[in-house]
This record gives C-alpha cells, structure tokens and sequence, in this order.
C-alpha cells in the first residue's frame, strides 16, 4: 500500500520543479523531474541528438551536468529557505559509455552545513530492455546563497 507524500516531500517537489523549470539547458536537454525527497532527487534525461558527442553516445559533458543537478537539487531540498545553492566543485567518475534509453540520477545530500553541503550523484542508464547499468558517480560541494528571483 502506497501513502501519500509527507508535507516535506511536497515542498521538496514544489521546490525543485519550480527550480528546474526556469533552467533553459535541463530544458533543452528535456531533463524531467521524477522525484524530491528532503535530501534526496531523481532525474531523467532521455536519449536525443541533443546529448550526443560524435559517435552517438550519451555526451561526458551532458552527463555531468544531469549528475550535478541531482547533486545540486538534493542540497537545494535542505537549504533554507530564501536560499538557493550552487556547485563550489565536483568530482565525477564515468564508469560506461551508453547510447540509446534514458539516463537516471540520483542525488542525494552526505552532509549539511551552513556554509557547505557535500552531496553526491549516481548515473545510470536504463536500456529499452530494461537493463540499468552503472554510467557515474560524482562528488559535489555546494554553498547556499541568497535566492534572486
């Protein structure tokens, strides 16, 4: 029996989509929203000649940008509010190259501070078959600031 989200995950998931819509490349690269949770994020980012490097693969740069928004989106989900958060720096490792399917990211906080939140990102790719394999892992430290819109 499934239950009906908490209000912190409702307000978690009204955040992160308000965030992601005014993002004009997770738009362009047709990233969706699949859930928030405090502390935690999933993303998809389907195949498309939009996220492709020369051989027809997913793109490294395409990616770490779907990893770091899953990082990033997860820290946005315990920082206060008024505050938005932006990548300090991150560390990703590529395990596999894929192409086809979609790519899913899931982002989740390590630890939250006031000046830094350290949170990490795993990417994995989902085949027509339904086959999921490892494609990233990442590393991320973010800071809060003051939100200007």
């Amino acid at each position: 029996m499934t239950h009906p989200p908490d209000a912190a995950a409702q307000a978690a998931q009204a955040r992160v989509a308000e965030s992601l819509s005014r993002q004009g490349m997770m738009t362009h690269l047709g990233v969706k929203l699949l859930r928030a949770h405090p502390g935690e994020v999933e993303l998809l980012m389907p195949y498309s000649d939009r996220v492709t490097q020369q051989q027809g693969g997913f793109h490294g740069g395409a990616m770490g940008a779907l990893a770091d928004i899953a990082a990033g989106y997860a820290a946005l989900t315990v920082a206060s509010e008024g505050m938005e958060v932006t990548t300090i720096e991150y560390k990703i490792n590529f395990l596999a190259a894929f192409r086809d399917g979609e790519l899913r990211a899931r982002g989740w906080v390590v630890r939250a501070g006031r000046r830094v939140i350290v949170a990490q990102a795993e990417v994995q790719h989902l085949a027509a078959d339904g086959t999921v394999s490892a494609c990233a892992l990442m590393q991320s430290s973010l800071a809060p600031v003051p939100k200007t819109y």
